[in-house]
């Protein structure tokens, strides 16, 4: 991507104004977590978008700083209450990030007299600026924010996976939200590069089940990690066993053994940016197709609150694909949005 057609992204996407004040967060490697080049680039990437915001800013006038801290090792992990501190003072946030501090940034956009809009950029590649960062947001805007309505309208989403396997989620009695690429307002939120629709699953959580029963979330949830398959028996919205027998399938049973939350099924996302390619890199594969998360939701409008939010992906090209969605609407009608891995695009609009 030339300058000025970096220039003219930044002013579209984030439109910072005269006398405000821009924030980049950067998180850094420390003692067992270890650094890597794609990490270091960012960093190195981060730098160069700052430097274009100073420039833009001495032209426009606006401030900009940029602020580090030690690596939280975990996806949705607590960032440090004072990297909040200074993100509530600040206008614009933009987050470079290894790992995603969205659950961090969300509450400081969504608060009571915020001033803040955020950007979270986690795992963010230069290379993007030629693919997704290329998308029209004024498409995907539309695209993200008609999604948004139909899961709005859904009970529950029917999914079918390459691998044979089902999984039913419950959509009953949460809000969906549509990340749509525009950060120009405050108290706005978006990933970075932009393009999807998600909503948190109905978890029957104790101030609930009185009224609304059990989840139906159930079913066989599969998952790939480096050519190992493992397979997530879900029932009543949780992970309750792991159908595997490989090294990743054990550290899988620790890690949620660890903090029982973990175990949520916490979001349904559908991604809508037609430039996004898939590479295996999350913040990217996430916006070309299906993707399911656990553990984390009470920033989706869920209500599990803990330590982690992750992210699995099931586009196009994916290991494992999500190769048919079916929401299944108030009305008992059905609505197939996702076929052979593929958004129908055709019913956007």
């Amino acid at each position: 991507m030339k300058h000025e057609e970096k220039i003219k992204m930044l002013k579209t996407v984030f439109a910072p104004k005269c006398g405000e004040k821009v924030l980049f967060l950067v998180d850094i490697p420390h003692d067992h977590i270890i650094d890597n080049n794609a990490w270091k680039d960012r960093r190195k990437m981060a730098q160069e978008w700052y430097i274009t915001f100073k420039e833009m800013g001495a032209i426009t006038g606006f401030s900009v700083d940029t602020q580090e801290y030690k690596a939280t090792g975990l996806n949705n992990s607590p960032i440090p209450d004072d990297i909040i501190d200074t993100a509530c003072k600040s206008n614009l946030v933009i987050a470079m990030t290894e790992y995603s501090a969205s659950s961090s940034l969300i509450p400081v956009c969504y608060s009571e007299n915020s001033i803040t809009r955020c950007a979270s950029m986690p795992g963010v590649e230069r290379r993007m600026e030629e693919t997704a960062f290329r998308a029209n947001y004024q498409q995907v805007k539309k695209y993200a924010t008609t999604i948004a309505k139909m899961l709005n309208d859904a009970v529950g989403a029917e999914i079918v996976f390459s691998t044979g396997d089902t999984l039913y989620i419950d959509l009953r009695n949460r809000v969906g939200d549509a990340d749509t690429g525009d950060c120009t307002q405050t108290g706005q939120f978006i990933n970075f590069p932009s393009g999807e629709a998600c909503k948190a699953p109905y978890e029957a959580e104790k101030d609930e089940i009185d009224e609304f029963g059990e989840s139906k979330t159930q079913g066989i949830w599969p998952v790939s990690f480096n050519g190992e398959l493992m397979k997530y028996v879900v029932k009543n919205n949780r992970i309750i066993e792991i159908i595997g027998n490989g090294k990743k399938a054990e550290e899988m049973r620790i890690f949620y053994t660890e903090n029982d939350t973990r175990r949520n099924v916490a979001e349904l996302g559908i991604g809508c940016n037609p430039q996004a390619i898939v590479t295996g890199n999350e913040l990217e594969d996430e916006k070309a197709g299906l993707h399911i998360a656990y553990g984390m939701s009470i920033h989706l409008d869920g209500k599990v609150k803990r330590d982690v939010h992750s992210d699995i992906c099931y586009s196009k090209g994916c290991p494992v694909e999500g190769t048919l969605v079916i929401l299944v609407n108030t009305d008992g009608s059905k609505t197939e949005i996702i076929r052979n891995a593929m958004l129908r695009y055709d019913l956007l609009g």
